[in-house]
């Protein structure tokens, strides 16, 4: 059993090495790193040319020009080994040095060990190792809510290679999807294949605030448009109304870690 972990990164040598970090500090040591670079520029290569002893064969890299985020993440995934895949976004990191075994011990708790998917919680924060902002808890998503515009965090879910295989990977054409083809992934793999899925009681991911998905109105209402193409792509009626519930749930992710429930 070993598990693929990826990160597509362009230009990001600031909040890179926070998820190096991340990664080498796991006490689980069956996995590969595949880190994905677009062609930086801002010192992202001798970054990793760094670390990567570091992680005695674990961690390998390239950086060719590619298609965007979306792009690079279908390229990780086409170099994978493992029988599972997570993705890490750059600018994030995983949060405890036990996320990986506890994704193990997920998947092998599992019945029969059929289960194609598991996915945990994520924490946003302002600053690296700042105080949790928000908690988009999982526990009681399913995937009827995609239809809604709700989905698990995306950095929380952990999903075996073959699903990809079976199923394709993300849309990377940007003119369709530019920051929510994890969106139109999960659709597909939920709604359309009806993946097997356990939800696992684990923070996985740390997530800093002000991704490209949720950094002003401009992204929300892209980001909202491309939910609605998502959805009736894969033949499931979706519109703006529809969308609005999701905001409700977002608010309390936010007052349940201010008033320690979460």
């Amino acid at each position: 059993m070993k598990l693929t972990l990826i990160t597509a990164c362009w230009n990001g040598a600031a909040v890179l090495k926070t998820a190096l970090d991340s990664v080498l500090a796991q006490t689980e040591t069956d996995y590969e790193y595949w880190v994905i670079d677009g062609g930086s520029t801002d010192g992202t290569l001798d970054l990793l040319k760094a670390y990567e002893p570091r992680f005695n064969g674990r961690m390998q890299w390239i950086s060719e020009p590619d298609k965007g985020m979306y792009d690079a993440l279908n390229k990780g995934i086409a170099r994978a080994k493992g029988e599972f895949i997570g993705i890490l976004n750059a600018d994030d990191y995983l949060d405890g040095a036990d996320v990986l075994t506890r994704v193990f011990q997920a998947f092998k708790r599992a019945d029969d060990a059929k289960c194609d998917c598991v996915f945990g919680n994520v924490r946003f924060v302002k600053n690296f190792g700042g105080r949790t902002q928000r908690v988009c808890f999982a526990r009681f998503w399913r995937p009827w809510m995609l239809q809604w515009g709700y989905m698990p965090p995306h950095p929380a879910i952990f999903i075996r290679r073959h699903c990809f295989q079976d199923w394709g990977g993300y849309v990377a054409d940007r003119a369709e999807f530019r920051i929510a083809a994890d969106n139109e992934l999960l659709i597909r793999f939920f709604r359309c294949h009806q993946m097997s899925h356990r939800y696992m009681p684990v923070n996985t991911t740390v997530m800093r605030l002000g991704g490209v998905s949720t950094n002003g109105l401009s992204a929300r209402k892209r980001l909202n448009e491309e939910i609605i193409k998502g959805n009736r792509r894969n033949g499931f009626f979706c519109c703006w109304p529809m969308l609005l519930p999701k905001y409700a749930i977002k608010v309390w992710e936010v007052i349940l870690p201010r008033l320690g429930l979460i």
